[in-house]
């Protein structure tokens, strides 16, 4: 029997570690359930998440249920870590998500909603701390009905008449056999596969983890809805959801296999399985061998990347992830090299793919990139871990993009003595939040469809800087109107070059616009306080919502500026006194407010970013001479 895999998720505090806990208490796994408060989760095994109460990295454990075997995923809760949370969504058969029934739908619950129903992951809800004062799971419920247009169907016993309704008007079919009685009770499981991947409907149980109600009733619901995974026949495919490092400094891939088998000595790629190991939290043992639908640990494979997948997969799974803010790393220089200290960050930014480290040559700084503040803490802390080193950072500022408000040409020209490419390129404004997209509107009697297709490689093979911050472009149409090429000096890295120069020509003509981050974001303020709520919000450049009153509280959720909006929730926490409760989420990227002030505190200076130059090279008499970006265009070969 196949084994399958539950995740369970949720905004932090919802109760999502206890939740997993008593799941592996009660399925026997564990002779006692732990506790956040007492930092002896099973589950949460390093020590900045013991100390801190919060769930960092993801833990996985197998359990069985009815004589099943499953994997028990337990994610993230926290926004700044959701990197983490979304790689492990692709390798779930299903998902948990815990809401208090005390503070209903928050924002990092509406995150995880949409990246489930990206992936189409059959989604279970289970309603916690219903045992407390307050409590409003039928509220709740209506507020899930109402905000993801689901069905959260109640479940106490098996499936129910709700749930098959759901399944009827979802489906012809279905319907026509459900109207004339001619369904079996056996049939209805694969029947209401279809509802649950598309999201109409979601199971939902309510209880109280801490006290351990409702356990049962859930992992009842899960044995019967779950499907298993298959895959077994395929040949051998995984999914790579996490990078750690063990006691010993080995390198670890945690993987999921979704076809064939694993085994040790095989080859992926050019690189060859070490050792297999199954966890169950901090403990493992040695396998010799994983197949489809398990989840195993993976030494030998130095190359592989958290959120890839490997091996014999047709379609690979974008994910993408955009920190938002920077600072600059405060160390002492006598301690460790600038060199050895990027090295450091990178061996940190190989188990975190969304932290992003660059050195600043002309300013000798290193800044890293992260999703909000509590990462930057938690960072400092596991660079004193791992390498006995006291470092703190600067002041944050937000991660700008840069785009464009209307079509400008670009031209790049690269001849060097026996080299020889010419690239002429429009660049148009993109939809936000669309990135980068190429279009080709050369014909192939202009230029083969050899270097076309070489030139599109070059425009997405790098991050370009704008020319405003040096911040990395978005939203933007890159459209080859005409190239050039020599039959026997033209090489391929030259038309990496005229690209790229192309590219940077446009920017430095372009009107160019510089995008900051917004967050969207819920909150529950105490009906008293509502008006200073909305007075901060208009006055940091907010658009929102018309409140909704919940009793003794109201609930708003807008959107606004991280520059303005990151350092609020200490200020609400302080003047709600913890009755209130604010959330965030990245919400992509708007013009920026203040573009002429962000971009004099920046200083970058676009014509001394040698690594990024936008005049081209001609050749002369046999020697190749650089024409300013200014000039460029009259020198050019096409007209």
């Amino acid at each position: 029997m196949q084994t399958r895999t539950v995740g369970i998720l949720a905004h932090v505090d919802a109760g999502k570690t206890t939740l997993s806990e008593q799941i592996l208490y009660q399925a026997h796994t564990i002779r006692q359930a732990g506790r956040v408060d007492n930092r002896d989760s099973f589950l949460d095994t390093d020590p900045l998440e013991k100390q801190r109460g919060i769930t960092i990295f993801s833990g996985q454990a197998p359990f069985f249920w009815k004589d099943c075997p499953w994997y028990l995923l337990d994610t993230p809760g926290h926004a700044d870590f959701s990197p983490e949370m979304e790689r492990c969504i692709p390798v779930m058969d299903a998902a948990v998500v815990v809401i208090s029934a005390t503070e209903g739908i928050q924002g990092h619950t509406e995150t995880i909603w949409r990246l489930l129903r990206r992936f189409q992951i059959p989604t279970f809800f289970f309603l916690n701390k219903i045992d407390l004062p307050g409590a409003r799971p039928q509220e709740v419920r209506e507020q899930i009905q109402k905000r993801f247009r689901t069905v959260p169907a109640l479940v106490e016993n098996g499936i129910t008449p709700e749930m098959t309704d759901v399944a009827a008007e979802e489906d012809d079919a279905i319907l026509e056999r459900y109207l004339a009685g001619d369904i079996q009770e056996e049939e209805w499981p694969k029947l209401l596969l279809p509802a649950l991947r598309c999201g109409k409907l979601c199971p939902c149980v309510e209880g109280a983890a801490l006290q351990g109600n409702g356990i049962h009733t859930l992992l009842d619901i899960l044995h019967l809805l779950v499907s298993q995974p298959g895959g077994e026949e395929k040949p051998f495919s995984a999914r790579v959801y996490q990078i750690r490092r063990d006691t010993q400094g080995n390198r670890l891939a945690f993987l999921r296999v979704t076809g064939g088998r694993l085994s040790i000595k095989d080859s992926v790629g050019e690189e060859k399985v070490h050792e297999l190991r199954q966890y169950s939290g901090i403990k493992f043992q040695p396998i010799r061998e994983a197949v489809a639908g398990e989840l195993c640990a993976v030494s030998g494979l130095a190359s592989v990347t958290a959120g890839e997948a490997i091996g014999n997969v047709k379609e690979e799974i974008a994910l993408h992830w955009d920190p938002m803010l920077s600072a600059a790393v405060v160390y002492d220089q006598s301690q460790c090299s600038s060199k050895e200290m990027v090295s450091r960050f990178r061996l940190l930014a190989d188990e975190e793919p969304a932290l992003r480290v660059e050195w600043l040559e002309e300013v000798q700084e290193i800044r890293v990139q992260v999703m909000g503040t509590i990462q930057l803490e938690v960072l400092a802390e596991r660079f004193r871990q791992r390498f006995s080193q006291e470092i703190s950072f600067g002041p944050c500022r937000v991660v700008y993009r840069e785009t464009i408000g209307a079509p400008v040409d670009g031209w790049g020209h690269f001849e060097p003595l026996r080299h020889y490419a010419e690239v002429h390129l429009r660049l148009e404004p993109g939809k936000r939040g669309s990135g980068i997209v190429f279009k080709r509107e050369c014909s192939t009697d202009r230029l083969s469809l050899n270097w076309q297709r070489l030139i599109e490689t070059h425009v997405y093979e790098k991050e370009h800087k704008g020319v405003l911050t040096g911040s990395p472009i978005t939203d933007l149409q890159v459209v080859l109107l005409d190239g050039r090429s020599h039959e026997k000096h033209t090489e391929g890295g030259d038309f990496r070059e005229a690209t790229y120069r192309a590219i940077r020509h446009g920017l430095m003509n372009a009107q160019s616009i510089l995008l900051e981050p917004w967050y969207a974001f819920a909150a529950v303020v105490p009906n008293e306080l509502i008006g200073r709520f909305l007075s901060d919000i208009q006055k940091y450049g907010c658009s929102f919502e018309a409140p909704l009153s919940e009793g003794d509280t109201s609930c708003v959720t807008g959107r606004g500026p991280v520059a303005s909006l990151m350092e609020y929730p200490r200020e609400f926490a302080s003047y709600t006194r913890g009755r209130g409760s604010l959330s965030f989420r990245f919400d992509g990227y708007e013009p920026c407010r203040e573009q002429e002030k962000a971009v004099k505190e920046v200083g970058y200076d676009p014509e001394r970013d040698i690594e990024n130059p936008a005049g081209s090279v001609f050749c002369s008499h046999g020697a190749g001479f650089l024409v300013p970006w200014q000039e460029a265009e009259n020198y050019m070969h096409l007209k």
